[in-house]
């Protein structure tokens, strides 16, 4: 054991700094104290070391451990505590890129020195003073620490200072790297550790090894005679002597050497072992497996005497290539091997530190950093188990320069600060954000639109005019009812087509008329329903041509009672044009241009079914693309022309004997057949979705309605209500009395 753990301490190798070296003699107990008082990041690494004990003491080593632990979207503002030193400054140059590279800034950068002498604490507190408020009004709540235990000391005297001085105290997350620890020389005992209560650190991982517990509860000073260490220990620790005289100077008690390790608080002594320890614990069992391999595959040192002698004559780079081969389970139940760049995979504990009143505390693990697990799940970090400064209420601290960007909001650089720095701007119209603190509003799909608050996309609404909606519904009821009257009416005509009044007025084209009228009251259904490719080519076309028709029988009955008065007069040559040719020629002929202006437009330019995603906010609307607008607008301008001609040679004849005119009606009719489609156009282009289809089907219904009523109904009322005026006797005697 002795050979082993001599040739552990050639292989670390010496200090750097010129510490107090003991030739303590190791005992034969399972876990021996080393022969070197040292502390970690002091040790200069070489040989074996490097593959056994210490992780790299450098930045780049701790750059994946960091960027773990610090990679919390609500930590973007931090503070940097370094030492003022070359690994300080390494350390700085390492991560104040890996910062900005997760979108981290540091808000200051505080440098503590390495280690202080006597002399120079008057001028250290002087600098505090001015430095401490940095630390107090920074709106950082997490304080990133690198250092080694001598600045750590530095570093805990001044904030010790500061709360001697009545400074406003510090209630911070501290994260800081592995060699941290409250290890502390004997005047800082009585010094408050509270401030540091729920620190973050990343430690070598490490398990109790059985028996450890009651080897420390057994160690005794007696153990090392001649050895000054542990007796130098004890005195401290426990503030007595050892020494069977002591010097008249020395006021201390004398030591009954039966004091117990378990009753120092653990700023000054842990009972557990702790990350060093246990690296140190399996660097010791990983050279003894190195040397046992290197003696049973060299049988020539079984030959030797001198074994003893032999172990030390190794020299370490003899030992690299059993090192690289070594895998074996320790008492405390881990794995021991190397990796293939022969570094010892063990990886890292996250460790929460919990500090209590009396200076003691507790190393809670909540985490694990494991090299070897996949990718994206190395880290394991148990948040519910942390337990975090008082000052934050056990609620997870934010750290962050501003208060977030809510969703619905996104950044707004400010000029002259930190990108982690920002106003916040509402996103524009049409545009979302779904996270917090997004760096700039996002694009819905063409088929979501953004909800009221902009947060979320939320798919949009098929809509179209359907027959089971409020509106559709109201729309087929009067469309069903107005073709039932006007299915009445003509059975009301066909009944009592032998009557005066049925043939006074041409019956063949109050027959077409009616007819005409019934098919513009049924093709408003082409209009209501979700639209399809024959739909969409029959609904314009068939209201078109229809309606022609309708206009031209008007325009027929017209022309019919205008020549019929010409034809009275003495001599008058309109005899020729009178009868059936002359009308069904004007509806014929009035009826064809309409048809050839429909053949036009469904040759170039057909309608078709299309959607539109922008007109109405949260809607896709099911349409008929007109195809071509100005096809479409001449199906209209041509009706317009033939309701303005009836119109006109209605107005003429208005004055005509009532017996056998039907101006006035057709002239009102016309009147109220213009009013609905002047009315129409500005209407139909300021609405959009359904509400411009049921524009146009409201029109086709009230025009057709409008000539419906106004031309048959006052007829209806004589032929049903006053039969006795539909005689020829009374049509005479009317005609007599108004000329």
């Amino acid at each position: 054991m002795e050979q082993i753990a001599g040739l552990i301490l050639i292989l670390l190798g010496k200090t750097v700094c010129n510490k107090k070296s003991m030739s303590l003699t190791v005992s034969e107990d399972p876990f021996p104290i080393p022969h070197e008082f040292y502390q970690p990041g002091d040790l200069i690494i070489g040989g074996i070391a490097s593959h056994i004990f210490f992780f790299h003491n450098t930045p780049l080593f701790m750059e994946q451990p960091t960027k773990k632990l610090i990679d919390e979207p609500t930590w973007t503002w931090i503070g940097l505590v370094a030492m003022d030193d070359d690994n300080g400054d390494r350390f700085l140059q390492t991560v104040v890129p890996l910062l900005s590279q997760n979108r981290i800034c540091y808000s200051f950068i505080f440098k503590t020195a390495k280690r202080a002498y006597k002399d120079d604490m008057l001028m250290l507190l002087s600098q505090l003073q001015e430095q401490y408020p940095v630390l107090v009004e920074s709106k950082a709540n997490v304080y990133f620490v690198y250092g080694e235990p001598p600045a750590l000391y530095i570093l805990r005297m001044l904030l010790f200072a500061a709360e001697m001085a009545l400074l406003t105290p510090l209630g911070k997350v501290w994260i800081v790297t592995s060699q941290w620890n409250f290890e502390s020389l004997s005047i800082q005992t009585s010094w408050d550790i509270q401030i540091f209560h729920g620190a973050l650190s990343f430690t070598e991982h490490s398990r109790q090894p059985p028996g450890f517990q009651q080897f420390l509860q057994n160690v005794r000073p007696s153990w090392a005679k001649g050895d000054g260490f542990i007796q130098e220990f004890w005195e401290q620790a426990f503030n007595c002597s050892l020494k069977s005289f002591p010097p008249e100077e020395d006021s201390r008690m004398p030591c009954t050497g039966e004091e117990k390790l378990e009753s120092l608080p653990g700023v000054l002594f842990e009972m557990s072992m702790s990350g060093h320890s246990y690296n140190i614990y399996n660097a010791a069992y990983a050279v003894a497996h190195s040397l046992h391999a290197m003696h049973v595959l060299r049988p020539k040192y079984k030959s030797l005497a001198g074994e003893r002698q032999t172990i030390h004559n190794v020299h370490p780079w003899q030992l690299h290539p059993y090192l690289h081969g070594i895998s074996f389970n320790n008492s405390a139940g881990d794995t021991v091997r190397f990796d293939e760049t022969g570094e010892m995979v063990m990886g890292f504990d996250v460790t929460n530190w919990v500090t209590f009143p009396n200076s003691s505390f507790v190393r809670v693990k909540v985490g694990r950093l494991d090299p070897q697990a996949p990718q994206g799940q190395e880290l394991t970090l148990h948040d519910e188990q942390i337990e975090w400064h008082g000052r934050f209420n056990q609620v997870q601290p934010v750290s962050a320069c501003n208060d977030p960007c809510y969703p619905g909001y996104s950044k707004k650089k400010k000029e002259g600060m930190k990108f982690c720095c920002y106003d916040c701007a509402s996103c524009p119209e049409g545009m979302i954000s779904e996270q917090k603190d997004m760096d700039s509003c996002l694009q819905c799909p063409e088929d979501h639109y953004p909800s009221k608050d902009q947060t979320r996309c939320m798919n949009k609404i098929r809509s179209y005019l359907s027959f089971k909606e409020p509106l559709g519904i109201i729309l087929a009821a009067l469309a069903t009812s107005f073709s039932l009257l006007t299915v009445l009416v003509l059975g009301a005509f066909v009944k009592h087509r032998e009557t005066p009044m049925v043939k006074a007025n041409n019956r063949s084209i109050t027959y077409i008329f009616l007819i005409s009228l019934l098919l513009c009251f049924l093709c408003s259904f082409l209009f209501i329903g979700q639209p399809g490719r024959v739909t969409c080519l029959l609904r314009q076309t068939a209201f078109g041509i229809i309606f022609s028709v309708a206009l031209s029988s008007v325009l027929a009955k017209t022309f019919t009672v205008v020549l019929a008065f010409m034809a009275t007069r003495p001599g008058s040559r309109v005899r020729k044009w009178m009868g059936k040719r002359m009308a069904n020629s004007v509806i014929i002929a009035c009826t064809l241009i309409q048809a050839c202006i429909c053949v036009i437009w469904l040759s170039t330019s057909p309608p078709f079914p299309d959607t539109d995603l922008h007109s109405v906010n949260g809607q896709i609307i099911l349409e008929c693309n007109e195809g071509s607008a100005t096809m479409f607008y001449f199906v209209l301008g041509y009706m317009g022309f033939l309701a303005v001609v009836s119109f006109i040679a209605a107005f003429l004849a208005r004055k005509l004997p009532d017996s056998f005119n039907e101006a006035k009606f057709i002239t009102f009719s016309m009147m109220v057949f213009c009013s609905v489609w002047l009315s129409f156009v500005p209407t139909y282009l300021s609405t959009k979705g359904k509400y411009m289809v049921a524009v146009e089907v409201f029109s086709v219904l009230a025009s057709s309605f409008g000539l419906l009523g106004c031309i048959f109904l006052p007829k209806c009322y004589i032929i049903i209500m006053r039969p006795e005026l539909n005689s020829r006797e009374q049509l005479i005697n009317r005609s007599n009395t108004n000329t």
